[in-house]
């Protein structure tokens, strides 16, 4: 089986943020299970590959010239790199100063022409689309093989002027949304297969408040909507071999994690009574929630417990938790940019992890720290729910805590209920381990995948 699996970001070549994890984990599973993937990601430059051919693509003039690089990444295997006019730049989609390219559109209706254009060039058995950034293909394929469209993120529509409903191809009409041009309604009216990237998003997203305004489009579609639960790279986070650490351990070895919470605690500055340790490693944004952790600071001491947060974005809330340490240096860190061996060793170190996104199509960071064996504090939103449950809910199951509504309350409530059960070693360890157990990899979501491929061609 032949998949053509394009996307605008892929680990290592090109990250912005999860798409590009998710999307090489699943690519490089999907080849792990004997699928021929040809992986299809933007020429953004400064990439080079192994054995390196070009190939001609024929696309309209608007999109001219269109070629594609096809050589070996040492990392990320084989690889088709699209070449057209303006897509080579220092970032995928943000200039130096934060504001988005201006002509982001243009590149990715781009980008999507000449996927169509390969596809009509050499026909595969399935076509995997991963986000706006490749739904505007559909609108020029009146040969379309078995689709399948993966929602990574609805936040993020790629809304252009409807002027571009004259270029982009003969089925354009299904693009058309309010006046503009919609490559996610588009591509969502076209595919034979919508997947949302947790089972629970997928509810959410047919919701008027978690569906960003295509909550109609997407019902529409009936049973052509799933969710399929992404998975983590366990080769790089594994607690047993991870060259970040100091300390290296595993389930049976959980007393060997100790050496890294000691280490942690040093590096972080902490001084004081030995009480719980939560990290953050996160975005700074408005869906990942960190600024409803702000007005907990000046109450850790009264849980009690200690919180780091690594991350970068957002300059105000950065200034924002820069201040909150400067007030309370003892309780709450805060270490701005992102930092590789700092995130691994605050995933082994620490005792608790927070992650209070407002909303979460799958989430990739409380499964790193489960694997590590620390604990997660979530909100009950996206993928957040499908790997958490509540420990005081769910005594059989259980792995960390859940604050109910994405809010400060709700997150205190649930660092209080935490807070409590650290204090029990022989339950904290079984929480650990039972984070520890679960296969977080993508072996089972490639084979949900296989299996929707097979269905869409058995249909065929």
């Amino acid at each position: 089986m032949r998949v053509l699996f394009a996307t605008a970001e892929l680990s290592p070549i090109a990250t912005v943020g999860g798409l590009a994890a998710a999307t090489a984990g699943l690519a490089l599973e999907l080849r792990r299970q004997g699928v021929d993937v040809e992986i299809t990601v933007p020429d953004y430059g400064d990439v080079d590959l192994a054995g390196e051919s070009t190939v001609e693509l024929d696309v309209p003039r608007w999109a001219r010239p269109a070629r594609i690089r096809v050589g070996d990444h040492p990392i990320a295997g084989r690889l088709h790199l699209v070449d057209v006019p303006g897509m080579a730049r220092s970032h995928p989609y943000l200039k130096p100063d934060g504001e988005g390219w201006p002509d982001n559109a243009e590149r990715f209706f781009r980008f999507a022409r000449a996927i169509a254009a390969r596809v009509e060039q050499a026909p595969p058995d399935v076509l995997h689309l991963n986000d706006w950034h490749t739904g505007a293909a559909l609108a020029a394929l009146t040969q379309q093989p078995p689709t399948v469209v993966s929602i990574h993120n609805l936040a993020y529509q790629g809304v252009a002027p409807g002027t571009w409903l004259r270029r982009i191809g003969p089925r354009a009409a299904h693009y058309e949304w309010w006046g503009g041009t919609n490559p996610f309604t588009g591509a969502i009216a076209l595919a034979d297969a919508i997947v949302a990237v947790s089972p629970t998003y997928a509810k959410e997203i047919l919701t008027p408040e978690l569906g960003c305004g295509i909550d109609g489009p997407l019902a529409y579609r009936g049973d052509a909507l799933s969710g399929i639960l992404n998975g983590i790279d366990t080769t790089v986070w594994d607690p047993s071999t991870d060259r970040h650490i100091v300390s290296r351990y595993d389930a049976d070895r959980i007393e060997a994690k100790a050496p890294n919470r000691a280490a942690l605690i040093e590096r972080l500055g902490f001084v004081g009574p030995d009480v719980p340790l939560a990290v953050a490693v996160t975005r700074l944004t408005d869906q990942k929630g960190i600024d409803l952790l702000v007005p907990l600071v000046s109450l850790l001491e009264q849980i009690p417990m200690r919180l780091a947060v690594l991350g970068s974005g957002d300059a105000q809330l950065a200034a924002t938790l820069h201040a909150a340490a400067g007030a309370h240096p003892d309780w709450f860190a805060f270490v701005e940019g992102y930092d590789e061996s700092l995130s691994h060793l605050m995933f082994a170190g620490a005792d608790l992890f927070v992650m209070p996104s407002r909303f979460e199509p799958c989430g990739l960071t409380q499964m790193q720290a489960m694997r590590y064996g620390t604990v997660p504090i979530v909100t009950g939103v996206g993928g957040l729910v499908d790997t958490v449950p509540d420990a005081d809910a769910d005594r059989r199951n259980g792995r960390g805590f859940v604050a109910t509504r994405p809010a400060s309350t709700d997150l205190l409530a649930a660092m209080f209920r935490a807070g409590r059960r650290l204090t029990d070693r022989r339950r904290h360890s079984t929480l650990q381990r039972r984070g520890m157990a679960v296969d977080w990899s993508w072996r089972r979501p490639a084979t949900d995948y296989v299996e929707l491929y097979e269905r869409l061609l058995a249909r065929r």
